[in-house]
């Protein structure tokens, strides 16, 4: 059972605190995480993971994976510390190794851009971990190197329930390496999608402390998180658990672009999925075990070149949901489908109209978005017009803008009232040059993905 935190007050009071503790962590035999924090000396919290195994741990793989439970220890403090935004940590587990704190001094402050932004705080939480600043040593960037020549074998693919984990696992199967899906937790997009898969899977299920809602009624910082961070960190302790030699994760070019600039950096609601985020993650990952490798084998591509290949891989369209009000935590919160009315929504069926009848996405959707003129504000905001971006995983202005041009000229769409309204009221903002869709759905040189899988990659991204 996770620890409650000790009895708030009437109000929780953020600034009353001085010091976030790392207090300490563990796995048992059976794959039982429990990791342990806490505020000052008042509030302890408690969060566990039950990580599938083949068979009990024993003392050796016990040590083995120190270096990967330590790192989610730290990453996945993320959750707990937000409530306060306290100035200082206390790594009483032993202190982080310096790449390590490299990853953390982001993922606490950029990381927590979008959180500070919307709760109108004077500046990004900056706190300060032990041993920063330091080099990174010369033994991990000779691993780095390593891992590099050496090719992946077995790779485990973690599966979100949207359309990007099933491209993602699609090229993998391609490529004929041994490979099984990931998941935190089981929500029905994510089972829908394993089914349609029919591919083993390593399901971990996962328990914030109960306590932390509690302080959120009560006056706790609240908001988003670098989530895909903890994800990785859980996929790579359950992989090197179950003898996986690399973690493929389904993050696209797209996310590394930010939504507002804000106290002297680019805020971004995806910036765990960035690729400055990921070559952090791997830096510090080569701390923590030499052997492992974590790439996303989306990188190259834009969502709307995803979208492209996903169209044509119709055995998830019936699985698949990327709409995030299905993974609200309070359950009075959380759709059962896709709500469409929100930027996701609108995004991903923006990207997918080029690609797909109009019926087929009523089909998928429940209603053709494109037709309701009450959406139009909605859709013109995925291109910056009338505001930022959303803060929502959605991709670049550039290609919302390469989408439109694309549905203006399909004769199946270019009647729709909202494509009209966005052609007459959208693209004459930008120049002619902007929104070219050869541009967006051209790959990218920029990403970490191994040359063996390249191949693969260009097969099912490309036209």
């Amino acid at each position: 059972m996770a620890v409650a935190p000790n009895r708030p007050e009437a109000r929780f009071d953020p600034t009353a605190f001085r010091v976030f503790r790392f207090v300490a962590r563990r796995i048992d035999a059976d794959g039982r995480v429990t990791l342990d924090y806490a505020l000052d000396d008042r509030i302890n919290f408690r969060e566990e993971f039950a990580v599938p195994l083949q068979r009990p741990l024993s003392d050796g793989e016990h040590e083995r994976v120190d270096g990967l439970l330590a790192l989610l220890h730290w990453v996945a403090g993320v959750s707990y510390f937000k409530t306060a935004l306290p100035g200082r940590v206390s790594c009483e587990t032993g202190a982080p190794p310096p790449a390590t704190v490299a990853l953390l001094e982001a993922l606490y402050s950029e990381g927590l851009g979008e959180l500070a932004y919307t709760n109108g705080l004077a500046a990004l939480p900056r706190p300060s971990f032990p041993n920063g600043g330091a080099p990174v040593a010369p033994r991990v960037e000779r691993s780095l190197a390593e891992r590099s020549q050496q090719p992946v074998e077995r790779v485990l693919v973690p599966v979100g329930g949207g359309k990007d984990s099933a491209v993602a696992l699609e090229i993998v199967r391609r490529s004929g390496r041994e490979l099984a899906l990931f998941s935190v937790g089981d929500a029905p997009p994510i089972a829908r999608t394993v089914a349609a898969a029919e591919l083993p899977r390593l399901l971990v299920r996962r328990r914030l402390d109960p306590g932390l809602t509690a302080l959120n009624r009560v006056g706790a910082i609240n908001g988003h998180v670098p989530i895909t961070a903890i994800v990785s960190c859980v996929a790579l302790l359950t992989a090197a658990l179950n003898g996986f030699d690399a973690v493929a994760m389904a993050n696209e070019r797209s996310a590394s672009a930010g939504n507002v600039s804000w106290d002297g950096v680019e805020v971004n609601h995806q910036f765990s999925k960035s690729l400055r985020a990921e070559r952090l993650m791997s830096t510090a990952l080569a701390e923590a075990d030499e052997r492992l490798r974590l790439f996303s084998i989306l990188r190259p591509a834009s969502e709307l070149a995803i979208a492209r290949a996903f169209a044509r891989l119709e055995r998830y369209h019936g699985a698949f949901t990327s709409c995030n009000a299905i993974f609200r935590l309070d359950p009075e919160l959380r759709a059962a489908s896709w709500c469409c009315d929100c930027p996701k929504c609108r995004f991903v069926f923006l990207v997918l109209a080029p690609f797909c009848e109009p019926a087929h996405l009523r089909e998928i959707f429940g209603a053709d978005l494109l037709a309701d003129e009450r959406q139009f504000e909605g859709f013109a905001l995925l291109t910056a017009t009338g505001g930022h971006k959303p803060f929502e995983c959605v991709g670049e202005e550039q290609e919302s803008l390469a989408a439109i041009r694309l549905l203006a000229a399909q004769e199946r769409w270019a009647g729709h009232s909202v494509v009209r309204r966005l052609v007459a009221e959208v693209l004459p903002r930008f120049a002619a040059a902007d929104g070219d869709p050869e541009a967006a759905l051209a790959l990218s040189d920029e990403h970490e993905v191994p040359p063996e899988l390249m191949g693969d990659v260009r097969a099912l991204l490309g036209a």
